[in-house]
């Protein structure tokens, strides 16, 4: 769909030189002489690469539409992940690279959102939070639970991160899968 470059937000997918660029920002500007501008940040999906781009405000763009689908996660086999659609059961394999770090927070079953354009896939949303048990913890040094400093802990998955102190091994705790960060003790 053809929109003005004046109308563009931030998270607009559009199509610009042939390749798929995500709007970062998006300002308006007025030179002392002439039109007025809209000088767009953009990063390109596929490759990452930013761009500054001015448009003429009434300079028109192809606005792409994503669809967001539901997957259920089924395996890993090397560097590919297995999903499988929850309405039409379609099976599709993609790269661990396109999930990125939260990648090590896949659990069999989990409900993900996969955003893909005609057909290929941009980026996986996992779930915000997971609920993992902790393999390994250091012991609680006596007089350290008055001060607010945390400890390292391993999870079941391998990944570490930094816990309360009165949080021992076996306990299960909620995770944050963007950056990996304690929430709270799971609720059994």
């Amino acid at each position: 769909m053809k929109v003005a470059a004046n109308t563009l937000r931030a998270g607009n997918v559009i199509d610009y030189n042939g390749k798929l660029w995500v709007v970062v920002k998006n300002e308006l500007m007025s030179p002392g002489k002439g039109a007025a501008v809209a000088q767009v940040e953009m990063r390109e999906v596929k490759a990452g690469t930013k761009a500054n781009v001015r448009f003429r405000t009434q300079e028109t763009l192809e606005r792409v539409t994503l669809s967001q689908d539901e997957y259920q996660y089924l395996f890993a086999e090397g560097d590919l992940l297995t999903f499988m659609h929850t309405t039409n059961y379609e099976q599709i394999s993609i790269s661990k690279e396109l999930v990125g770090h939260p990648a090590v927070f896949l659990q069999e079953s989990m409900i993900v959102e996969i955003e893909s354009h005609e057909g290929t896939p941009l980026s996986v949303t996992l779930p915000a939070t997971v609920i993992l048990k902790i393999v390994e913890a250091e012991p609680v040094v006596k007089g350290q639970t008055a001060t607010t400093s945390y400890k390292p802990a391993i999870l079941e998955n391998g990944e570490k991160v930094m816990v309360p102190p009165h949080v021992e091994a076996g306990t299960r705790i909620v995770v944050r899968t963007e950056d990996s960060t304690y929430v709270e003790r799971a609720k059994d």
